[in-house]
């Protein structure tokens, strides 16, 4: 289908008559001759008296040619562009950010596979992580690591093969050994902030209590719900553990119930899918439908047009001028 930018540029097709109505004709004077007796010749001829120059007339090839030129100068002025057919893209409409406890505790050996191989609690959650990130097609993943301090791992992205690589190089105590569990959900904050979509979910992973953060989980978590961030939190490992890498579970519930989210503790890895596949049915993937329709100019066909008229018209033109000074001369 043809479309116009500029449809109003038609009005000036009616521009060349206008100027002929408010400018006069060009007059071009010839000689004449004077006698004594003119008005007897007037009387005689039944001629009328005329001023002594003539309007010069078009011929009809030239008014048509003239005529088409401007047309296609007009046409090609409205801008006419070729519409095609609606083209629907399909784009996350979720930001999705997991953040991994690194710290020194993941390194138990208290999980098992499906082949009843002792895991430690990492290798046992990226396991899980992987076949999470598998079932979601078409959000973006991004992957906070922490431990005395949090770091951004991997970005928002829909690359996922390159979120799962970025994944299996995290290691046990690379980020320390101490649980920073404010600063993660501090970190995954300022990261959604840039977030171009409104649906931001967190999955915090862990298996400590928070060591040290500069900012408190619960305050952190406060912040997290005033940005529209929903998070879920997941506890891995012995709940009667105490000292420093006891899980403090009245934390993680309560910094899942502040955001509108869900705590979950996972004892063994079928726990830890179970967690995951949960998390999988609460934030279904979804999609934002956007629906274009490619354009292309066709500006350039008028003027083609054009030019080629020009190519015929003018040595059509001169042709024509150079008989009629030859048969006027004869």
């Amino acid at each position: 289908m043809i479309e116009f930018t500029l449809p109003w540029s038609f009005s000036l097709l009616a521009l060349p008559l206008l100027v002929r109505w408010l400018s006069p004709p060009h007059r071009e004077s010839q000689d004449s001759l004077q006698v004594p007796y003119f008005q007897r010749l007037v009387l005689l001829s039944g001629e009328t008296p005329r001023s002594g120059a003539s309007v010069l007339r078009r011929r009809r090839l030239q008014a048509a040619f003239s005529i088409l030129g401007w047309c296609l100068l007009v046409l090609a002025a409205a801008r006419p562009e070729w519409v095609g057919e609606p083209i629907s893209v399909e784009k996350s409409a979720r930001d999705l950010m997991l953040a991994l406890d690194l710290s020194g505790s993941m390194d138990a050996r208290d999980f098992s596979n499906a082949q009843g191989e002792q895991l430690n609690r990492l290798s046992a959650a990226k396991e899980v992580l992987t076949d999470f990130a598998a079932q979601r097609d078409g959000d973006r993943l991004g992957l906070i690591v922490f431990g005395n301090a949090a770091y951004l791992q991997a970005p928002f992205t829909d690359d996922i093969p390159t979120w799962l690589t970025l994944l299996d190089e995290s290691e046990v105590a690379m980020a320390g050994q101490s649980t920073a569990l404010g600063d993660a959900i501090g970190l995954a904050i300022s990261l959604f902030r840039g977030s171009e979509t409104s649906n931001r979910v967190l999955v915090v992973l862990t298996d400590g209590n928070d060591t040290g953060s500069r900012v408190p989980p619960k305050d952190a978590a406060t912040i997290a719900a005033a940005n529209q961030v929903t998070i879920y939190t997941v506890a891995v490992g012995d709940p009667s553990t105490i000292g420093e890498e006891a899980l403090d579970l009245e934390t993680l519930e309560a910094i899942a119930s502040l955001t509108g989210g869900t705590s979950f503790q996972a004892l063994d890895t079928q726990a830890l899918q179970a967690a995951y596949d949960e998390i999988n049915r609460l934030e279904p993937a979804q999609y934002d439908s956007l629906s274009y329709r490619p354009r292309s100019s066709l500006y350039y066909v008028p003027v083609g047009m054009f030019a080629i008229l020009c190519l015929i018209a003018l040595p059509l033109f001169a042709l024509q001028g150079w008989r009629s000074q030859k048969s006027v001369r004869v």
